[in-house]
């Protein structure tokens, strides 16, 4: 296996200049400040966007900087979601400055404006980013490159992808099978222990000497109560060091405590702890994949199986999402199916359905299906559902909706309105795979489906024990309940007693 790369350095793959700048107008060495806008890689520890720009503010000899754009809308985001991320950035925020030594700024706002203006302020000379594959950040990022002085170079670094999305494959893939091989190829290179980055901090400082105040109490006070509709989740704690304690922590770890039945378990809803619980920390950035994956393969020797299985769902399928929404400009549409999967869609659009629901009534779970209403309750109260549900659930969409369009834009709401980890590639392919046959193929043609895979509920029972799972989500959701009314009462009798001239 190849070795690590040299401290403080990137793999050039990973890295793409977006915008070549000129350097200082004066044409002498050095330049402005170095500054990393930090969004998809919400982390200290393991981060190569962070570790490519503290590398080239050291080379210059210039200080570097962290800027965190704090969107006032993005794809629907509430409180569950952004409670969690700002958690997370409180945390890290403290080991920066303490670490590092690194200025860590929250600013609010639309990154086309803010990003540029910040960089003029400060007079950067290279801007680092995190890649994305999805249209909104893509679209920002062009429009900065087009806002920043002919000055500043933008470059890109994928520090999410354990092998870089452009490096893996140049094209849209056509599933697993066909990216894999790509992958696998390239592992030897990319998939190598990091450098330690406190052993070469920035040698030149900011001008400040203590990070940026921030009231992070207030702001997510204010954003929890913006958001308040889809509230937060407590089985998740946020942040780098609970995401390590999930990976491998001595009490319930996964690759410590739970990692022997994974290949075995992980499709069955009713062993909800046989799955890894990383994909929070996953999406928001608050664990490598590459660590996670590093960690992994040193247990193969005695779980092969269940690091193979972890292995393909952890690197090839959430690269291969990358890949389909990079790649695939309508990667949440029935216009970003495959030929076949469309004509057949729209062949069996008008077909009679035996039932259909609005909107309205999936998101509250008012359907004749037992088993679909509960996997609806375990996301809307739980704030994560199980995998497999997950396809039973966008497929039964697709069946009591209109057609394949208003089924796709259904599951796309809920799924980002409640899952802790919507709005993420995987959830995108999820809905795609599910309703539209993406990364799948074709199977006998039924009606309303025509060649898309089916799912029923006859099926589910053979797999699993669907009573179990129901009754496993209605008590789960009674006790989020009773503590929801407890935390509201509560609070009422703080406010009582706050308000009360007797006290």
């Amino acid at each position: 296996m190849a070795s690590a790369p040299s401290p403080m350095s990137v793999q050039p793959g990973r890295i793409r200049t977006l915008k070549e700048g000129s350097g200082r107008s004066d044409g002498k060495a050095g330049a402005g400040p170095v500054v990393y806008w930090m969004f998809r890689d919400q982390r200290l520890r393991d981060n190569w966007a962070l570790i490519h720009a503290v590398h080239q503010a050291n080379k210059a000899n210039v200080p570097v900087a962290v800027v965190f754009n704090l969107f006032d809308q993005f794809l629907g985001a509430k409180s569950r979601h952004l409670g969690f991320m700002l958690r997370g950035l409180r945390q890290l925020y403290h080991q920066m400055g303490h670490t590092l030594q690194i200025p860590f700024f929250l600013i609010r706002g639309e990154a086309e404006e803010t990003i540029p203006k910040f960089l003029i302020e400060c007079g950067a000379s290279l801007l680092v980013t995190d890649f994305s594959p999805l249209r909104e950040v893509r679209r920002c990022k062009t429009l900065i490159c087009e806002r920043v002085s002919d000055l500043v170079t933008v470059q890109e670094v994928d520090a999410h992808n354990v092998v870089p999305l452009w490096v893996a494959s140049d094209k849209l893939e056509y599933s697993a099978r066909t990216i894999r091989g790509k992958i696998n190829k390239r592992l030897s290179e990319y998939l190598v222990d990091f450098p330690n980055i406190e052993l070469e901090p920035p040698t030149r400082k900011w001008d400040i000497t203590e990070n940026p105040s921030i009231d992070w109490d207030d702001l997510i006070a204010d954003v929890l109560r913006r958001g308040a509709e889809v509230p937060e989740v407590n089985w998740c704690e946020p942040g780098e060091i609970a995401a390590m304690e999930v990976l491998m922590g001595s009490k319930n770890g996964f690759l410590t405590k739970r990692l022997k039945n994974y290949s075995l378990d992980r499709n069955n809803p009713c062993k909800p702890t046989a799955l890894s619980g990383l994909s929070p920390y996953l999406h928001f950035g608050q664990i490598s994949s590459q660590r996670c994956a590093l960690e992994a393969r040193k247990l193969r020797t005695s779980h092969p199986q269940a690091i193979d299985a972890f292995l393909e769902e952890l690197i090839v399928r959430r690269e291969l999402a990358d890949n389909f929404c990079f790649y695939e400009p309508h990667y949440d549409s029935l216009q970003g199916a495959w030929e076949w999967a469309r004509k057949t869609l729209l062949d069996h659009a008008t077909d009679k359905r035996e039932h259909i629901y609005t909107r309205e009534q999936l998101e509250k779970a008012q359907t004749a299906d037992p088993l679909w209403n509960a996997s609806q309750m375990e996301m809307v109260y739980y704030g994560k559902m199980h995998g497999f549900m997950r396809m039973y659930w966008a497929k039964k969409i697709l069946e009591w909706t209109r057609g394949p369009e208003e089924a796709l834009e259904i599951s796309i709401y809920l799924n980002d309105k409640y899952e802790i980890d919507g709005r993420d590639p995987n959830g995108y392919v999820g809905c795609m795979w599910s309703i539209c046959g993406v990364h799948d193929q074709g199977w006998r043609e039924r009606s309303i489906f025509g060649k898309i895979r089916y799912m029923n509920y006859a099926g589910c029972k053979r797999k699993f024990d669907v009573d179990r799972y129901i009754a496993y989500v209605n008590k789960l959701v009674a006790e989020l309940r009773k503590r929801k009314a407890e935390n509201l009462l509560s609070k009422k009798e703080k406010l009582i007693r706050c308000c009360d001239p007797e006290d």
